[in-house]
């Protein structure tokens, strides 16, 4: 071979042979800085503790969504809800609604929207393994939209509540239900606003909802919507549209506002709902220069009730909150999801500006009868059979009137209490001559007694004693 043939080619070689050794190097300090660079972005995010059983790497780094969707849809059950509208001999008229709930406990307890049970004379559950059960309402609350509901089921596959106030606008969700009666279907999408207010309730309702653009259709009402660690972070509830199909928006109550009206049912029959005795108002651009504010953000206090808790506080009109329990208050809706989650009796911190001054108030919160009392609302079996719902006395109304015995809250149209022209607010002090001193005692006279049943009383305004006579 060539002398210099032989010298070239051991040249090529051995240049070939340090760029491969070079390229390898390279690539593999690439690597492993690649690798080092995720490791500390998973450790910095990991870092960032959100709340106290959810973080924001765990909620919202991408990936599939298999698990959670595998986890939710046997948790999600389809509701059919029948109200009967009228028969003769030969037909009945019916009306059914059809929606989603989601299972919250092993033993059978539903939550789903009070819309899709509304009314109902016969309500039952499918099951994603088909099964079907009939379900009991064990409450609801209009001004949130829920209902509670119990099937006899035991060892059932349920999800938990999450933590609404860790979501992060952004953040990916799944919604999952039952749209035009495709069982347990599952869209994804992202959290796209936080406490929106539609004005779809009454203005006594409470709205903060999470805005996402997760597909939601007629069906998905009271389903499950979900983050990636498959907790239940809100009940989807509303659509905005024009065409009456999904548009892009769908929201969903909060897991925050679910969990205590849920609780709250369990425990006492009805929401104990907290109350300051104010009335607020956003601000806007003209309310910030009418008031020479430098900012406009939080509410303010357009009227303050007569003796209620923020009267005894000090609290006065055209004071602006920008805090309450440690949470910014940033809008009306903002507000209303904060103190929905509070019961009578609890105190709580409120920061407001007066006059550009800063002010901390410490209240007591009350409920609606003025008072600090847990205040339970009964809605046993036995008594929407008869057709009304009753509560016990507040302290102060015993106080007042100097009796015991059971209010009468609301009443059934054409039920056997209806038919005994009784109204709400009848105050029931014995029943067959003995003396009724609080609900449960007259719930369980009424379970034992066959027969002619007779509950006396009065209502605070009228000082007659009325007698109401029905058979059982």
């Amino acid at each position: 071979m060539n002398a210099h043939l032989k010298t070239f080619l051991i040249s090529a070689a051995t240049s070939i042979s340090l760029l491969v050794a070079y390229h390898m190097a390279f690539y593999e300090r690439q690597i492993v800085e690649l690798e080092n660079d995720f490791a500390r972005l998973v450790a910095r995010t990991e870092s960032v503790q959100l709340s106290d059983d959810e973080d924001y790497t765990s909620s919202t780094l991408p990936n599939d969504f298999i698990l959670p969707a595998s986890k939710a849809r046997k948790a999600v059950v389809g509701i059919k809800a029948i109200q009967i509208k009228g028969k003769n001999w030969r037909t009945e008229k019916y009306s059914r609604t059809n929606g989603s709930g989601v299972i919250l406990s092993s033993n059978g307890y539903i939550v789903t929207n009070y819309h899709v049970v509304e009314d109902a004379d016969n309500i039952e559950a499918r099951l994603d393994n088909k099964r079907e059960y009939k379900c009991k309402v064990v409450g609801y609350d209009r001004s949130t939209d829920l209902a509670l509901l119990k099937i006899d089921a035991e060892d059932l596959s349920y999800l938990e509540l999450g933590n609404s106030d860790s979501l992060n606008v952004g953040q990916w969700v799944l919604a999952i239900g039952n749209p035009f009666k495709l069982s347990s279907s599952v869209t994804a999408g992202i959290v796209s606003a936080k406490g929106r207010e539609i004005n779809i309730f009454d203005r006594q309702g409470v709205e903060s909802f999470i805005q996402t653009d997760a597909a939601i259709n007629p069906g998905n009402s009271g389903g499950a919507l979900i983050n990636t660690q498959g907790k239940v972070i809100g009940i989807n509830t509303a659509i905005l549209t024009y065409g009456g199909k999904y548009e892009g928006f769908s929201f969903a109550i909060p897991s925050s506002i679910v969990r205590k009206v849920v609780n709250d049912i369990r425990e006492y029959g009805s929401v104990q709902r907290a109350w300051l005795g104010i009335g607020i108002e956003d601000i806007d651009e003209g309310i910030a220069k009418k008031m020479k504010l430098s900012y406009v953000s939080g509410v303010v206090v357009t009227l303050v009730e007569k003796d209620g808790a923020a009267k005894e506080s000090d609290i006065k009109s055209s004071d602006v909150i920008i805090s309450m329990a440690g949470k910014p208050t940033n809008t009306k809706s903002d507000f209303l999801e904060i103190i929905s989650q509070y019961s009578p009796g609890q105190e709580i911190d409120i920061i407001l500006m007066r006059k550009g001054k800063r002010l901390v108030k410490n209240i007591t919160l009350r409920n609606q009868l003025n008072t600090t009392d847990l205040i339970g609302v009964r809605k046993d079996e036995i008594l929407s059979d008869l057709g009304f719902e009753l509560r016990d006395l507040s302290s102060n109304e015993k106080d007042r009137l100097s009796t015991r015995g059971a209010m009468v809250v609301s009443i059934m149209k054409d039920s056997k209490i209806d038919q005994t022209n009784m109204e709400p607010g009848f105050i029931i002090t014995t029943m067959n001559g003995t003396e009724v001193t609080n609900v449960s005692e007259l719930i369980e006279r009424i379970k034992t007694k066959d027969g002619q049943i007779q509950l006396k009383g009065f209502y605070e305004n009228y000082p007659n004693e009325y007698l109401h006579e029905f058979y059982k």
